[in-house]
């Protein structure tokens, strides 16, 4: 990557995970700098950016709302600017939970059976039984999710997730390895295994230093042998490609006890503090931290965007 670059480091953003994005955009910040890059911070607080003049290229780590799901994608398009990571329809298709959870039944990638409910009317509940997740659609790090075992859980899981949208995604509840797995530029970087102390992988578990409470161990590579983790890879590949996703993801799969992955999601902005779980996977393949962060650059800008 040519370091006489100007990049804008994008980060905050109007959704829930605004500060989470802070510490993502100020960690690749000084990443760049450290490293003799031409950086500067870009705050975001609404939904709108205006790409600088002078930057040839904005780094977006604004995750959730406005940041993951196309709509800083097309203003920036529009503003012939460039910029790191999917583009407008990839982003938009990948984190909306229902159009991805189509997309990866079409394209056989292995995933948890569903279905949606319509609260557009009031409270509707699932057919499917219990036990069964409860989802928002199209919000980002665990925001509404619930695991539900009993009908008290379930009703009260659907009331919280129709704060965030009127149709919620429910899925068959999958016991057992919470994974994610980094694709980047089609390589697949190696597993990791995320074990919360308590619970699930949610808000207070991924971000224990926001809400003081939860916390989660981290081990890569995970302790899987090399059939299941060849297994858990390709699940992870299918599904970025499935999306049509460019440049980099971080894609989530459970592993049941009988060694069937499962996909969730894929992330097109994962947290990118050093010791987020790209980052983690990335140092394990040899890149560091800053070397990442200049891939990413470096690999965005010779990308052709659908």
């Amino acid at each position: 990557m040519d370091k006489n670059l100007k990049i804008a480091v994008a980060m905050g953003g109007p959704g829930s995970e605004h500060d989470v994005s802070i510490a993502s955009g100020e960690a690749v910040l000084k990443a760049l700098l450290d490293a003799g890059c031409n950086a500067v911070g870009l705050v975001v607080n609404d939904h709108a950016i205006v790409a600088p003049e002078d930057v040839d290229v904005v780094f977006n780590t604004i995750h959730g709302t406005f940041g993951e799901d196309g709509e800083l994608q097309k203003l920036l398009d529009e503003q012939g600017a460039d910029y790191t990571g999917a583009g407008a329809m990839s982003s938009e298709l990948a984190f909306d939970k229902v159009l991805s959870k189509n997309r990866f039944v079409e394209e056989g990638v292995p995933t948890p059976k569903s279905e949606i409910v319509d609260c557009t009317d009031g409270l509707e509940m699932p057919v499917m039984d219990l036990p069964f997740v409860v989802k928002p659609p199209r919000e980002g790090s665990s925001v509404g999710v619930h695991i539900c075992r009993t009908f008290e859980e379930a009703k009260s899981a659907m009331e919280d997730a129709m704060k965030f949208s009127n149709d919620v995604l429910v899925e068959q509840f999958v016991e057992g390895k919470e994974l994610t797995v980094g694709v980047l530029d089609g390589e697949v970087l190696p597993v990791v295994h995320i074990a919360p102390r308590s619970g699930f992988y949610d808000m207070k578990n991924k971000y224990p230093w926001m809400t003081g409470d939860g916390g989660t161990d981290y081990y890569c590579p995970a302790d899987l042998s090399p059939e299941l983790t060849q297994r858990v890879q390709d699940a992870a590949l299918a599904a970025h490609h499935s999306l049509g996703i460019e440049v980099y993801s971080r894609v989530d799969v459970l592993l049941d006890d009988e060694g069937n992955p499962y996909v969730l999601e894929a992330n097109t902005i994962p947290g990118m503090t050093e010791s987020s779980l790209l980052p983690k996977s990335a140092q394990e393949a040899g890149y560091g931290f800053a070397e990442l962060c200049m891939k990413i650059i470096d690999l965005s800008m010779n990308t052709q965007r659908g």
